[in-house]
């Protein structure tokens, strides 16, 4: 049976709609990002502002909560930092108390970064001021929902920071 007219206009109407929807901005996952991205970097700002070096701080210091202390350039290549602001930011991070360094053992050229008592202090204040603020941009989603959107979007980071070049290959 040959479809009539009406069915195929019908079909097409239906075909247009859906790559109207498919081009639809909340379907966009540039758009998605994007609006994100600057409604977290709203929050985020204003909850690390009393950090000296900001949101860059943030990062330092919650990359050096986690375990062994790295090397300047390690901790640089983990946050994504230039080496050259790395090193201007632990200046003012260790000027404030909040980090130190020292040689590291295995290498004495390399100089390890550690976090102070009083950084881990400062971060765990920073990280209530964040918490509140973040939960203010997840309000829409359940508990289960946020957990998830972490998760993947931590998988989307570390694929996106496999793919971009290193700070120091930018400058190549």
């Amino acid at each position: 049976m040959t479809p009539t007219p009406e069915k195929k206009k019908q079909a097409t109407k239906t075909k247009q709609q859906a790559a109207a929807e498919d081009l639809a901005l909340d379907t966009d996952l540039g758009w998605a990002i994007r609006m994100v991205s600057s409604a977290f970097r709203d929050v985020a700002t204003e909850s690390v502002a009393d950090l000296p070096g900001g949101a860059r701080a943030y990062l330092v210091l919650v990359a050096l909560a986690g375990g062994e202390p790295p090397s300047q350039l390690a901790l640089a290549k983990e946050v994504s930092l230039d080496r050259t602001v790395m090193t201007y930011l632990l200046d003012d991070l260790e000027a404030h108390g909040l980090v130190t360094r020292r040689p590291d053992p295995r290498d004495r050229r390399a100089r390890q970064v550690l976090i102070t008592d009083t950084g881990r202090t400062r971060l765990g204040e920073v990280r209530q001021s964040l918490a509140a603020a973040e939960a203010r941009l997840l309000t829409d989603l359940d508990e289960d929902d946020a957990a998830q959107l972490r998760t993947l979007l931590s998988r989307v980071a570390r694929t996106a920071q496999r793919e971009s070049k290193a700070p120091d290959e930018a400058a190549c």
